[in-house]
């Protein structure tokens, strides 16, 4: 996949969805056609549950949450395999793909205080533009502005099938990935604070029957046509 042509003007790419919706991955692909740099939020958010649960801060404790990100630097060093995530300069790339972690970050994304130093972090990264940015409220509320906007969503079943292969020794059954799956989505999708709904000028690009080539060709499809300078 090549890089972007000499000339296109650099823009903001959000891509929101649900959990398991594969943003993560098409963020990247995009990211590395283009040569943009990928701000992968759900890792800034992992990134910050790992620093509570190593200092012993609650989780439903949205004050002192609060008050550890301030005293946090989460940093994202783009490399070709994905983002290089430092915490407090220690490199915790690994350490927050596992399930506690995953599962923390969820409840840590709820507190408003916590989205809101989240959300001007991330505006910080992406001011000048050239970035490709995945979450859930990349549109709505971090860059309502985004030149483009795609909401990656599947069936719940297609998504979960999708989390139980790609770490399927988090569970015994698919069964369990799954509703642990449907329960991140109500509570994304009913937080009172940037709750998970496709902003009203993004493009809904369903991945449920696409493979991952697919959904890759149809968001270059979208961008295309806003990246690239007239003639």
């Amino acid at each position: 996949m090549g890089n972007a042509s000499t000339g296109a003007k650099k823009i903001i790419i959000a891509i929101d969805g649900p959990a398991g919706s594969g943003k993560s991955t098409l963020a990247s692909l995009l990211a590395r056609k283009y040569n943009y740099t990928n701000i992968e939020t759900g890792a800034m958010y992992r990134a910050l549950a790992l620093k509570a649960i190593e200092t012993g801060v609650p989780l439903d404790d949205e004050a002192a949450l609060s008050a550890l990100a301030q005293r946090s630097r989460i940093e994202l060093l783009p490399r070709l395999e994905g983002n290089c995530v430092l915490l407090d300069g220690r490199d915790v790339t690994e350490r927050i793909r596992e399930q506690e972690i995953t599962d923390a970050a969820s409840r840590v994304s709820v507190h408003p205080a916590v989205r809101e130093w989240m959300v001007d972090s991330q505006r910080q990264m992406g001011a000048g533009g050239g970035v490709v940015m995945e979450g859930r409220d990349i549109g709505t509320k971090v860059f309502p502005h985004a030149e483009v906007k795609i909401f990656l969503d599947a069936a719940p079943e297609v998504r979960g099938n999708r989390r139980f292969l790609q770490n399927p020794a988090a569970a015994t059954q698919e069964k369990s990935v799954l509703e642990e799956l449907r329960q991140r989505d109500l509570r994304d999708r009913t937080r009172a604070n940037s709750p998970l709904v496709p902003a009203a000028d993004a493009i809904i690009l369903d991945s449920t029957g696409l493979n991952l080539e697919q959904v890759f060709q149809r968001a270059v499809e979208i961008i295309e046509p806003v990246i690239q300078p007239r003639a």
